[in-house]
């Protein structure tokens, strides 16, 4: 699910619904979280399922990266549903 570049994390399998403050919630357990997007397509203007969570340092990304690595948060979210 998730895959480290520096102290920032690209997620993906995430929910098609999941928005940006969705994304930070997620990830904020593990640090302070500067930044969560989205990857949104340019015409319908919904999320494409994959985004990027930016930390303040590589020790929180890296402990982010160890806790939801091969998570689906899009099963989990669909069975919550």
């Amino acid at each position: 699910m998730a895959k480290r570049l520096s102290s920032q994390l690209f997620v993906n399998r995430l929910s098609s619904f999941t928005n940006n403050e969705q994304l930070k919630r997620l990830f904020s357990p593990f640090g302070d979280v500067t930044e969560a997007r989205m990857v949104v397509d340019r015409i319908t203007q919904r999320p494409k399922g994959f985004g990027f969570v930016t930390y303040k340092s590589d020790v929180e990304a890296q402990k982010a990266l160890k806790a939801m690595n091969g998570r689906n948060q899009k099963q989990e979210q669909d069975t919550k549903s």
